[in-house]
């Protein structure tokens, strides 16, 4: 909203402020500065206010506000003043307001760093977060005009007010005067406040897509008349899926003598509805969107599912519509899922939502399942159900203008129906987000990512989200760093879920494989070596084995503390006319299960020759109950097996019941509860899941070895790696802020730019990062004086862009012991490639020999900063094998860092070769780490090369650029994302 003319023109209308937000009951507001267009809305919210809570706000009885009240709270400057106000359909439901203060308390401008604060929320609204959400908003104004802190005078009865305050996790200092609580608020962030900030919005956005998914009604906005159509086909399936809740079909052009359809109640527009509807799902052209956003907005919809086309895949007008789109319905605080969804759908049983155009609604499991592609949405569908599993929750978000990937792991960290979380991403909205979200999550449940659009260096028609510049591999390290599981296929994803959903996690990488293939046996024995894990040599049972005999077997196995998992692998029996027997898949099955239910909680998964029926044995044998017209899974029907479902195709996976195997992330109370025994890396009580079987053994033995990885990567988690005190007490972090406002100058150019040798080595010496001089050697002369200035022996190294780094190139001489020595390497080297001018020739003194390595830190627009480390030349330059880390790094990442690369034996004694100083190395990658987290106007340094000798290192070559530190949504009030 634009201010009018008459505001003064010096002090531009700050559109940066506006931001929508989700408040505590997850619904949407807006928030934005208050105009002087904003009298009447004032008035009109000040009259639906209690007069106990005008009270509190005048500390005296205030009936209405006078002439000069109106004008004094809606005309600011910006700058000394300033008002906010929270909105909900255009109308004013909270206000806050600073005025800076002097010393004495008096009105005053710059420098004065203090203001005084107040706030006043509409009685309707008081308990759904609005105050805290302003107090957020309003201070990180504050801070941006230079005030420090805020002053606030509560009356001792104003209980609300008081706890805002408090549980801000703001420094702060209160003193009782004149009958009033007197309030002192530093504003800069703590490590409360910003964790207070984050629990807020946590149980907001998992609030808001729990009330998408948890509707007491839905009404289908589009229902056809006549059968066919998508909102007809919506209708169809939640009706078929059973939803517990009021079903409604809308149509404007249905008849006037119509009052249902397909046994629900059918009406021409929602206000026709006599009683809330939660739920709207629009299935209308897009042209038409509008009018019904509009209409469920004025009539207190909560939430919208929008399966319409026509959007931002269609090219910039449709981007502009749906902006417009979001815009609109969060104006009536409306969650949005869309447009160009494929649907939603809730399994459990006090809801049973299919809001979808999937035709069957899943089993009941422990899944949840998010994607951005309604078609990939289909597929993994149709393969749980044929592999027989279920989810708990499914959502498919199309262009994802809204609800996104973040906003389910929100969910699914709470959600205690769901155990494992399965995401198929085109894009991420925001990355530093998501890391941080995943990273809590997966300390209590597996998150399981597949990452499509990785090599196009575009977003997928729709998403309107920053393209991040670093490479895939890149990605995929920083998201194994947050403990998600990536994989490379919706296949592999699924492999891996199923296992994860049903097995407990194994205790290390130690397998045993048994079965009556030796053949079968190798195969699976090659590719557990191939993922990193440790078979144990493969038992053959011979193909005489009877399912009684793999009983036992597995019994023993599971019984042996040598072994961390079991691999089953399986070929069908054949009788003594050649022909495989029947019966046997269920005999089997039976037999795994029972050996399974009595024996020790490690994972088990079966490797099975699709020959003769032998995967529909197994489908079947997932179940001895009698058939439910809803198959459920066992969790949510405590006793006894579910049903069987479709037989899976000789292609997929199928899976065996087998009680007593324990479950991934717990019981339902574990699950959703941080700070348990989960929290302190120990395995959760043992519950009923399924046995996996896979077609082939590298999809079995793939899905295994992530979840040893992960394991690994949980048990680490609960206790997290720390930065070394040390860093403190040799770090100049004033020294160096003072050196980069220099640098940069007054008026920095918003390119940034590079810093000079001298200058490079002055920053980085300021965190305990020595470089190396270097000294120019524009003719033989100089080269031979600053060899002298130096110390023999001394290197002669090019540094023109195309010979930096290129020993190759003969652009690189060393150990030149005395002067004729580098006279005549000065020689060869300019007669070879070019002129001193071209070459910028160099002198350095020599290091202690060692390994050369290169470290590296960058800023990513999406990704924030990074850390990398490799072995220096063809390694990290044509193989890419290169290691990355979020910053801020612990001590250790910093250790997973140096050793997660391929070429790491180099570094610990490969060959017979001395190991290096790691520890040395470790500490370097630590103070560069803490260089880049505390002064992001240090964009990109790259130190290369880094000399690692057995005793400490050199850098010997370093380039640091200099930048406007760019903005970081993440530290600041909490807001959702314009795409």
């Amino acid at each position: 909203m634009e201010p009018s003319p008459e505001q003064s023109p010096h002090h531009a209308y700050p559109d940066h402020w506006e931001a929508d937000v989700v408040l505590r009951d997850g619904g949407t507001a807006r928030i934005r500065p208050i105009t002087t267009d904003d009298a009447e809305r004032l008035v009109s919210f000040y009259e639906q206010v209690s007069d106990e809570s005008k009270y509190y706000r005048f500390f005296a009885p205030y009936p209405r506000l006078s002439d000069r009240d109106v004008h004094r709270f809606t005309h600011h400057d910006y700058v000394d003043r300033v008002g906010l106000a929270v909105t909900i359909g255009g109308e004013f439901i909270g206000t806050v307001r600073y005025d800076r203060i002097n010393d004495q308390g008096r009105p005053a401008s710059a420098p004065a760093d203090e203001a005084e604060v107040a706030f006043l929320v509409q009685d309707a609204h008081q308990g759904r977060g609005v105050a805290s959400a302003l107090l957020e908003h309003i201070a990180a104004v504050a801070r941006e005009r230079g005030i420090r802190r805020f002053a606030a005078e509560v009356l001792p009865a104003n209980n609300k007010m008081i706890k805002v305050f408090r549980d801000a996790g703001y420094t702060q200092r209160r003193s009782f005067e004149d009958g009033s609580v007197h309030l002192t608020l530093d504003l800069e962030p703590t490590e409360k406040s910003l964790a207070v900030q984050r629990g807020r919005e946590q149980r907001a956005e998992a609030r808001s897509v729990q009330r998408l998914l948890a509707p007491g009604s839905v009404a289908v906005i589009g229902t056809g008349r006549t059968p066919g159509g998508v909102g007809r086909t919506v209708l169809r399936n939640l009706l078929a899926a059973g939803f517990t809740g009021r079903t409604y079909a809308v149509n404007r052009a249905f008849d006037e003598g119509l009052a249902t359809l397909d046994g629900v109640p059918a009406h021409r527009s929602l206000g026709e509805i006599d009683e809330q509807v939660d739920l709207a799902v629009i299935a209308v052209p897009a042209h038409r969107v509008p009018e019904a956003v509009a209409d469920c907005g004025e009539h207190g919809v909560q939430g919208l599912v929008v399966l319409s086309a026509g959007y931002a895949e269609r090219g910039s007008a449709g981007r502009e519509l749906q902006r417009e789109l979001v815009r609109q319905a969060r104006s009536y605080g409306m969650r949005i899922i869309g447009p160009n969804a494929f649907g939603i759908i809730n399994t459990a049983e006090s809801v049973r939502l299919n809001a979808s155009l999937a035709p069957e609604s899943p089993a009941r499991g422990r899944i949840g399942l998010f994607t951005q592609s309604g078609a990939i949405g289909i597929a993994l569908l149709s393969g749980l159900h044929r592999r027989g599993a279920g989810l708990s929750s499914f959502i498919s978000a199309g262009n994802r203008a809204d609800v996104s990937g973040n906003d389910f792991l929100q969910y699914s960290f709470e959600d205690q129906d769901t155990d494992v979380a399965l995401l198929y991403l085109e894009s991420l909205g925001n990355p530093r987000k998501f890391t941080r979200l995943a990273r809590r999550t997966a300390a209590v449940k597996p998150v399981v990512v597949v990452k499509g659009a990785r090599h196009s260096g575009t977003n997928p028609p729709g998403h309107a989200v920053p393209v991040s510049r670093i490479p895939d591999a890149t990605v995929s390290a920083l998201m194994r760093q947050a403990g998600v599981i990536r994989v490379d296929t919706v296949t592999e994803m699924v492999d891996a879920g199923l296992l994860l959903a049903g097995q407990p996690l194994p205790a290390g990488p130690r397998v045993a494989i048994l079965g009556n293939s030796e053949s079968l046996g190798l195969l699976t024995y090659d590719a557990c070596l191939a993922e990193g894990l440790r078979p144990r040599p493969p038992r053959d049972l011979t193909t005489a084995a009877s399912p009684q005999d793999f009983r036992d077997a597995l019994a023993e196995a599971l019984a042996d503390g040598t072994c961390d998992a079991v691999i089953v692998t399986a070929i069908p029996w054949v009788g003594e006319n050649g022909e495989a027997e029947t019966g046997d898949g269920e005999v089997l099955a039976a037999a795994l299960r029972g050996a399974a239910a009595g024996g020790p909680a490690k994972p088990v998964a079966v490797v099975h020759v699709e020959i003769g029926g032998l995967a529909e044995a197994l489908a079947a044998a997932s179940s001895t109950a009698a058939p439910r017209t809803r198959p459920t899974t066992l969790a949510a029907q405590p006793s006894g097996p579910p049903a069987a479902t479709t037989a899976p195709t000789p292609t997929e996976p199928a899976t065996v019941e087998a009680a007593g195997t324990a479950g991934t992330a717990g019981t339902e109370e574990a699950a959703g509860a941080a700070g348990t025994e989960e929290a302190e890396g120990t395995e959760p009580p043992a519950r009923p899941g399924r046995i996996p079987a896979y077609p082939a053994a590298e999809r079995a033995v793939r899905a295994l070895a992530e979840a040893v990885k992960y394991a690994q990567w949980r048990r680490q988690a609960a206790t997290p790696g720390k930065v070394p005190e040390f860093l403190d007490e040799t770090t100049d972090e004033p020294g160096a802020a003072a050196l980069i406002e220099t640098l940069l100058g007054a008026a920095p150019d918003p390119r940034g730019r590079p810093l000079t040798h001298d200058e490079a080595r002055e920053l980085l010496g300021r965190y305990g990062i020595p470089v190396r001089p270097t000294l120019p050697a524009p003719d033989p002369g100089a080269a031979v004086a600053a060899a002298a200035r130096l110390g023999y022996p001394v290197a002669l190294k090019t540094t023109a862009p195309h010979l930096r780094h290129r020993a190759d190139l003969g652009g690189v001489r060393l150990d030149l012991t005395d002067e004729d020595a580098l006279r005549r390497a000065y020689a060869e080297v300019t007669e070879l490639l070019g002129k001193p001018a071209e070459l910028l020739p160099v002198v350095q003194s020599m290091a202690p020999r060692g390994v050369d390595t290169v470290v590296r830190a960058s800023i990513d627009a999406a990704a924030g900063a990074v850390l990398s480390f490799g072995l220096a030349g063809a390694p990290s330059e044509l193989l890419g094998d290169t290691a990355h880390r979020l910053v801020p790094a612990t001590d250790r990442d910093a250790a997973e860092l140096i050793r997660s690369i391929k070429a790491a034996p180099v570094l610990f004694g490969w060959r017979g070769s001395a190991p290096v100083d790691t520890p040395a190395m470790e500490e370097l990658l630590l103070r560069l780490s803490r260089l880049v987290d505390d002064h992001p106007e240090v964009v990109s340094v790259a130190l290369e090369p880094v000399v690692v000798a057995p005793q400490g290192l050199t850098v010997l070559g370093a380039s640091v650029r200099l930048a406007p530190p760019p903005p970081r949504g993440d530290l600041g009030p909490r807001r959702l994302p314009n795409y």
